[in-house]
């Protein structure tokens, strides 16, 4: 079969199958093109989850008569020169209006501020249309209908209007979060009108427009440099936390990006402060020569390469456990939100009572009657205490009582023990309500991972080496490694060119499965580059001797050892939650309590 020129429609809808998946991916790229030229409010307008109307209205800088004939044929651009290593705009290859014009009905209407009138250009299923003039604002409108509709293999592969609505709201909200001072307004009759004003250079307040305002008050500040890298941004205590990934967004020189690099750091970031299955909320800015980083890799360009992926990997993990370590033991503020709906009763329906003669003994209205001791030593002075009354006479020892000042300290003083396994303290503002076996799980745990990065980890040596057969590229990789593994306790060398020995395991794995230990670090590295898959090991065996050997639940403890656990909490990094990921205390402020009376 001959060799032949395809023609110029079909090699874009070719072109369209990469760059456009979906409705989303169209709102992505024409969202990024308003930005690039400058705008400052954007209006997105969907119909059938973007399938029947995508409209893109922005103020941007707008195109005249010449940029819009150029700007619907294939790799024409404004934002690029002669070199792929200096992209500093979000588009940059000119395929997207010509792949959107090649399987929808587009047109783009457009006039420069300082130009009297506009002109307007429609692109149908690949034909051009001619130029004609057209009344416009400043800026730049691009309405995309019957999407793919030129290609209808590709509608079958379409989810429901509401999934692609869904879709195209998460790409406005990631856009948002990256532009704050820009203005977004996203409506249509297939959603109700979603709206972020803009917030200038608070990008913590459009953050908790997109995140909720919880987020707000429980994000920690991110702020690091290594080498040619910075990294800015905000990370969310342990305890508050979703059930899936989809708060977490990441960007690279204010693109936003789903990259598994980096989404794997934030993972390793809070490893053993999350409870399996919850994920964390973050949202980290990467800044960095554009030479250092490849954005070119994905067609949809939601994906980067780091010329130095270690050196990223590694400024991530570092800065958000500083992080933590800082300040992320603090419970979160949703914890008191929901102790507080916990103590609110639902409604009752009234239902009338029995008639019959009054007692005091089964009166609702009946006199308080204290019962007799608490069940703890230290709490048994409560038993001395008197009938409420409303006499004026001095009911207590007129003597001053020392002052408290271990009610000073963050978690306050503990004033009882419940069920002997919660701790009750008293703050200057409020109370602290403490797991005792969480807590002190945690504190253990804290200290053996200190000696566990302290020294070398003892091991033992086989008395038969192990040989496992891998690749022989996985073996080059691991050898790479293997100084790093022997501190750690693991022992290897090759074994020929395609199999590694294994001459000593970590002793506090006890017997291990070597074969399987090998295979699974080799894959590691091979995907990123790291070897932390048995040092994450060892800490989850570090992990579980701690929850044995910690303060079991049920166990009465002296005021003097609640006070000692709590001090302890206050000086630990991650006490705020169990190597579990739950949380060890919540605090619930003196407005909270009054709140629950009505008092405020």
């Amino acid at each position: 079969m001959a060799i032949r020129q395809l023609s110029e429609t079909l090699i874009n809808q070719i072109a369209a199958g990469e760059v456009i998946e979906r409705p989303a991916s169209a709102a992505k790229e024409l969202i990024e093109n308003a930005l690039d030229a400058g705008a400052t409010r954007i209006e997105i307008a969907t119909s059938g989850g973007g399938k029947a109307l995508l409209r893109v209205s922005d103020n941007g800088s707008g195109m005249d008569a010449a940029d819009l004939e150029l700007a619907v044929r294939r790799h024409c651009t404004s934002k690029l020169s002669d070199t792929l290593e200096d992209i500093r705009t979000l588009g940059f290859r000119g395929e997207a209006l010509p792949s959107i014009g090649s399987v929808a009905r587009l047109s783009i209407a457009s006039r420069r501020p300082d130009s009297a009138g506009g002109h307007e250009i429609a692109v149908n299923a690949g034909k051009i249309a001619h130029l004609r003039p057209a009344a416009a604002n400043p800026g730049t409108i691009v309405e995309v209908r019957d999407l793919f509709f030129a290609t209808p293999a590709r509608l079958k592969f379409l989810k429901t209007e509401k999934a692609e609505a869904g879709a195209i709201t998460e790409i406005v909200k990631r856009m948002a979060i990256a532009f704050p001072a820009v203005r977004f307004v996203l409506s249509g009759t297939d959603r109700t009108t979603l709206e972020f004003p803009a917030t200038g250079d608070d990008h913590l307040a459009r953050m908790a427009q997109v995140l909720g305002k919880e987020f707000r008050d429980n994000a920690i500040a991110l702020d690091a440099v290594r080498e040619e890298i910075s990294l800015t941004g905000f990370a969310g205590v342990p305890t508050f936390n979703r059930g899936n990934s989809a708060h977490q967004y990441a960007f690279v020189n204010g693109r936003p990006v789903q990259d598994k690099l980096i989404l794997s750091a934030i993972r390793g970031a809070y490893a053993e402060t999350i409870p399996s299955g919850r994920h964390p909320v973050a949202v980290l800015s990467i800044t960095l020569d554009p030479a250092l980083v490849d954005v070119n890799v994905h067609p949809a360009k939601s994906d980067v390469r780091f010329r130095d992926p270690g050196l990223v990997r590694g400024l991530i993990v570092g800065a958000v456990r500083e992080a933590l370590a800082r300040d992320g033991s603090r419970a979160a503020t949703t914890g008191a939100s929901d102790m507080l709906r916990s103590f609110r009763p639902g409604f009752q329906p009234y239902t009338p009572r029995p008639q019959t003669a009054w007692s005091a003994e089964t009166s609702p209205s009946r006199p308080y009657q204290p019962a007799i001791g608490f069940g703890e030593r230290p709490q048994a002075s409560f038993d001395g205490l008197s009938m409420p009354t409303a006499r004026a006479e001095q009911q207590f020892s007129p003597q001053p009582a020392a002052p408290d000042t271990t009610a000073r300290y963050p978690l306050g003083a503990a004033r009882a023990q419940i069920h002997a396994n919660y701790i009750v303290a008293q703050t200057e503002d409020g109370l602290v309500i403490v797991d005792q076996h969480a807590a002190h799980e945690r504190l253990v745990f804290e200290a053996m991972r200190k000696a566990l990065h302290s020294k070398r980890l003892a091991s033992q040596v086989l008395l038969i080496p192990e040989i496992i057969d891998i690749p022989e590229e996985d073996c080059d990789r691991l050898m790479q490694h293997a100084a790093e593994l022997s501190e750690l306790g693991l022992a290897i060398e090759r074994f020929g060119p395609g199999a590694i020995a294994v001459r000593e395991t970590p002793a506090m794995l006890g017997e291990v499965d070597a074969h399987r230990l090998i295979r699974q670090l080799a894959d590691e590295i091979a995907e990123w580059d790291t070897a932390s898959g048995l040092s994450a090991k060892l800490e989850y065996v570090a992990a579980t001797m701690a929850c044995h050997g910690s303060v079991r639940s049920g166990r009465r403890l002296r005021p003097e050892e609640m006070n000692a656990l709590l001090r302890e909490m206050e000086v630990t990094p991650g006490s705020g939650q169990c190597n579990h990921g739950r949380p060890t205390y919540i605090e619930l402020k003196l407005s909270d309590i009054e709140r629950l009376f009505g008092r405020s």
